[in-house]
């Protein structure tokens, strides 16, 4: 059922029987209050991203919605305290693992270090970026050939960290996505 028409459903199922009727009735006035009261906080991010020119100009990137572009303004907060771009995705923990011993060097999985929050807002917006319906762009391209090559996760990651990376550019640039690569 959709969201709309649940409590009525629910009721429905439950009929006449007390006992139940007692059990959801909480139950459901607890799930219609969290309702309202998320509605409420989207229409406060919606309200606070559509007056930060930052945010906004960190929207124009494919897959970045209010949330990630808040989440990831918060993080970084002033972008000159990273001397290169690049530098934004080892603070974010989207880089390698590396071991290296003697002769021994091994790139492991990513450090996970740093913002946790931003680091999943990031891989659920290169997720988005990667879906069949997404519109084709040079970051799609780029992260569909690694996909081909090294398989869709690691695809993922990469393009989190690359989008990181081109984040911190169009912030300190103050320039917005560019769709194509020319």
């Amino acid at each position: 059922v959709t969201r709309v028409r649940f409590e009525a459903r629910v009721r429905q199922l439950v009929g006449a029987d007390r006992l139940l009727l007692g059990i959801f009735e909480p139950l459901l006035r607890m799930h219609r209050c969290l309702r309202e009261n998320l509605a409420d906080l989207h229409r406060f991010i919606l309200r606070a991203v559509r007056v930060d020119p930052i945010c906004r100009r960190l929207m124009t990137m494919p897959g970045i919605g209010p949330v990630t572009a808040l989440t990831y303004k918060a993080t970084i907060d002033d972008p000159k305290r990273f001397r290169r771009s690049r530098s934004v995705g080892a603070y974010l923990g989207l880089t390698p693992r590396r071991y290296q011993s003697g002769e021994v060097d091994r790139v492991g999985r990513i450090t996970k270090v740093g913002d946790s929050e931003t680091r999943t807002a990031l891989f659920e917006a290169a997720n988005v970026i990667l879906r069949p319906k997404t519109r084709w762009s040079s970051m799609k391209a780029w992260a569909m050939k690694i996909a081909n090559r090294q398989g869709v996760r690691r695809a993922k990651v990469a393009l989190a960290r690359r989008m990181a990376v081109t984040l911190h550019r169009m912030w300190v640039d103050e320039q917005d996505f560019r769709w194509s690569a020319a």
